[in-house]
């Protein structure tokens, strides 16, 4: 049976959990480790943990804030927030961090994706794209937490990370992040159909049928938010995740 992993991505900020409707109006959520702790008994694939305060404030990775996260990490944990180093990237692994997760910098700096390839390989590089539709219904790619318009297309822009190392793309929708609206389905096929590395798909992940038409549209995995720590009706926080068998029964079956 096809497994396809179906990843929690945990924002933090100021050291705490919290999670945003199109990347603003945060919500503190909890502590990212008893999020962990739940999530190991939930026997998740992975989990993403992004520091979304850490390139604002060019502070860097809290590498002992890691160092605790990690530590009750009993799955593949994927890091992104201030990485701007080589250094830096040892250091997370070094920690237990199995991924890196670059955003700005990738923009900003490709040749770190490159750096970081040959250190720990590609399939351990992930680059994320933060993609937001114009006045005119145009995508593009935006940095720093999605307060920047790189101006590029997010398929010429994905071209461009693979070829500088990226060996995974963490797609996020900023239009769907938190409104559980499902996936943008046309965005995950154009990005998918450019590159020939594994695409995450995230942004707007309501029920296990979003996850169907996201890997019907070509992502390699899935990923969500809000759909795994609140409660639908008035938001109350309330950690969860799919029974193995539902994935099972409703996900990794449709696609064998």
């Amino acid at each position: 049976m096809r497994r396809i992993r179906v990843i929690p991505v945990l924002l933090i900020q100021d050291g705490g959990l919290v999670k945003s409707v199109r990347f603003k109006h945060y919500t503190y959520v909890g502590d990212p480790i008893n999020a962990v702790k739940i999530f190991n008994d939930k026997e998740v694939d992975e989990i993403v943990i992004l520091d979304i305060e850490a390139t604002k404030n060019q502070s860097g990775p809290d590498f002992q804030r890691i160092k605790e996260i990690a530590s009750e990490a009993f799955v593949p944990l994927a890091y992104g927030g201030g990485i701007t180093k080589i250094d830096e990237i040892k250091q997370l692994f070094y920690l237990g961090v199995e991924k890196v997760v670059l955003n700005n910098q990738a923009y900003q700096n490709p040749s770190l994706l490159t750096e970081a390839a040959s250190l720990v390989g590609s399939q351990s590089v992930v680059a994320s794209v933060d993609v937001k539709k114009n006045w005119l219904g145009q995508y593009k790619v935006y940095v720093k937490n999605g307060g920047q318009n790189t101006g590029k297309s997010p398929v010429e822009y994905v071209q461009e990370l693979v070829n500088a190392g990226a060996g995974e793309i963490f797609l996020n929708s900023i239009d769907r992040d938190g409104t559980y609206n499902g996936f943008d389905l046309d965005l995950i096929k154009q990005v998918c159909s450019a590159v020939n590395v594994p695409v995450i798909a995230c942004g707007g992940a309501s029920i296990i049928d979003d996850f169907q038409s996201a890997v019907a549209a070509g992502a390699s995995a899935v990923a969500a938010g809000s759909m795994f720590v609140f409660q639908r009706t008035h938001r109350a926080v309330l950690i969860s995740y799919p029974s193995q068998k539902d994935l099972e029964d409703k996900l990794f079956s449709r696609f064998n």
